[in-house]
């Protein structure tokens, strides 16, 4: 583990690293268990949270340029998993949504990764479930609004 000034571990250093090794995992467990590629794993949830989204939509909530994020859907999409339809609200832009075969891969994929962390988590306790899924989601939002403040900068 990575040490911190003096020779002291630093706490940010070990979740730092551990979110490496956090991630790390989870872009294996992708690879090996669903068939679906992380990226499009990623779009289909997002999609699948937020509803049918442009690709502007998409490239913000993923912060994903839009020409990697254009060649990820194309992928996903000559792939049966997502398909362009008009926007409900009469924009221009088409929106992208799950097709009813992405919608069935999607869950088949989570139900796998949820069953893997049932087995890893499962002599965790109630409370420790909990508390680990409240602090994911307390870093996940923190992250988000760093990223927001981060690109507020650059535009500002």
């Amino acid at each position: 583990m990575p040490e911190g000034k003096n020779g002291s571990k630093s706490r940010i250093a070990d979740i730092e690293y551990e979110q490496m090794l956090l991630s790390r995992y989870t872009i294996a467990q992708h690879r090996h268990s669903s068939g679906l590629d992380r990226s499009v794993y990623l779009i289909m949830s997002r999609i699948d949270g937020q509803g049918p989204m442009s690709i502007a939509q998409l490239s913000h909530a993923l912060r994903l340029e839009s020409s990697t994020l254009q060649r990820q859907v194309t992928v996903a999409i000559k792939e049966g998993y997502l398909e362009r339809m008009a926007d409900p609200d009469g924009h221009v832009a088409r929106k992208i949504t799950l097709t009813h075969f992405g919608e069935e891969q999607l869950a088949d994929a989570r139900a796998t990764s949820i069953e893997a962390l049932e087995q890893i988590m499962g002599d965790w306790s109630s409370k420790d479930v909990d508390q680990f899924a409240h602090f994911l989601n307390r870093f996940n939002n923190a992250i988000e609004e760093y990223s927001q403040l981060r690109r507020g900068q650059k535009n500002g």
